[in-house]
């Protein structure tokens, strides 16, 4: 039980103003499965007002120059930078990351996404072709869609948050986001922030709540012209099925079983540790229990090894990093992403073989390649079927270059161009001389 401390209250945050809610949902801390947090249970109503206010704030926003809009953007980010230390505790303590993870990567990138945008709008350039012998001039425009719904995940708050919204305001679009109701904190702490940074009221509104109740009523609501979501594929489905009727916009960053590839001649002494880390970054039983039960054998980790906790963090969601041997590629844990600290190891015998089972998941968002060989290398990563092959390395970005998955990965993809064409509508303009 939570006790007698008091509960950290969220409100939802609508029109540059915290308004409450009639009903709200618990958030556990998940260092004690305790209940420390209640995050606003929105529907329908708040969701109605957002798009009231998106809606009046729009044409003002939408109209100030790329260089305006930057500023503000520069001014949020140095205020994010300036809490820093404060973003992080939080982050750690709603989402479970370590706070070494939370100080940085989390908010230093949450920060960064906030300056890369605000540089990358002011460097964009418009087609343009002459047809002399007719005497016009083609030449295109790009302007914002409107008001811009945004669905993040419970892994990365604000981390993902601020790469959806950055890019959509920046481009002069207003914003209904809606962050996990899991991991809503960090949102909530941005939004005190925003007046100080100049974003006007009804540019930035962050409605919490359930997916089934306040994200349906977002991605359904006929004013909201445009979607971008990171998050499961049931949901993605679901909200390609809402969204349908009104042919709307969509950006879909779903899940990935991504494949950490390590040849004979790879330096151990640099792929060991950061394989590691890509394994045993995120922190579910019944996979293990499955593979078990498949005939697989558990090296170390769940059902091997005794997990000793402090008292007061007896009932947290900790689980021991396992590894995972002689299981086959058809078992569920070769197939379907675990959100855990939980990693199958599986040998091969050439680079065919690797290939066609690496490519043999529904998913491609992701793979890493571990050789000396450098025409192994490209060879490898060309015929991968993922979105990103990362080489001797591991989650080292580039935002000017393209974010996103293959196949059950996902739809579109997030960056420097491609976010900037994604959340504007593109027009060709001619003109007869």
């Amino acid at each position: 039980m939570a006790g007698t401390r008091a509960l950290l209250m969220l409100e939802n945050f609508i029109d540059g103003k915290f308004l409450p809610c009639s009903s709200y949902i618990d958030s556990y801390d998940p260092s004690t499965g305790e209940v420390y947090c209640q995050v606003p249970n929105s529907g329908k109503e708040e969701i109605e007002a957002a798009v009231e206010a998106a809606r009046a704030a729009f044409p003002g926003w939408s109209s100030r120059k790329p260089q305006e809009r930057s500023q503000v953007l520069q001014r949020l980010a140095d205020l994010l930078e300036q809490s820093l230390e404060e973003l992080a505790q939080a982050e750690s303590r709603d989402q479970g990351k370590t706070l070494t993870l939370a100080r940085t990567m989390d908010i230093p990138r949450s920060v960064q996404n906030f300056r890369f945008f605000a540089s990358s709008i002011l460097h964009h350039t418009s087609e343009c072709t002459q047809m002399d012998h007719l005497g016009c001039l083609h030449y295109t425009v790009r302007t914002p869609v409107g008001i811009a719904g945004l669905i993040s995940p419970w892994n990365l708050p604000l981390y993902l948050l601020t790469w959806k919204l950055a890019p959509a305001i920046a481009a002069g679009n207003t914003v209904i986001a809606k962050p996990s109701e899991l991991t809503s904190v960090t949102a909530w702490m941005m939004c005190k922030l925003l007046e100080k940074a100049g974003v006007p009221p009804g540019v930035v509104n962050i409605v919490f709540g359930m997916g089934p109740r306040v994200g349906e009523a977002l991605v359904s609501h006929p004013e909201v012209p445009l979607i971008s979501f990171t998050g499961s594929q049931p949901t993605a489905e679901r909200i390609t099925q809402l969204s349908a009727p009104h042919c709307k916009k969509l950006s879909l960053e779903l899940g990935g079983k991504n494949p950490a590839i390590i040849f004979e001649d790879a330096n151990l002494e640099e792929c060991v540790p950061t394989t590691v880390r890509s394994s045993f970054a995120n922190q579910v039983r019944s996979y293990i229990k499955k593979a078990r039960m498949e005939g697989a054998q558990i090296l170390c980790g769940e059902g091997v090894d005794k997990l000793n906790l402090p008292p007061r963090n007896q009932a947290g969601y900790f689980m021991l990093p396992t590894v995972i041997t002689d299981i086959k590629d058809e078992s569920c844990c070769m197939k379907e992403e675990i959100f855990g600290p939980v990693t199958c190891v599986v040998p091969f015998d050439s680079e065919e073989e690797v290939i066609q089972r690496a490519n043999s998941v529904k998913y491609g968002l992701a793979a890493t390649v571990w050789s000396g060989n450098v025409g192994r290398v490209h060879r490898v990563a060309k015929k991968l079927q993922s979105g990103l092959v990362w080489t001797n390395c591991w989650l080292i970005r580039e935002l000017n270059l393209p974010f996103g998955g293959m196949k059950s990965s996902g739809v579109g993809r997030e960056g420097a161009k491609d976010s900037y064409e994604f959340f504007t509508e593109i027009k060709t303009i001619t003109i007869k001389h």
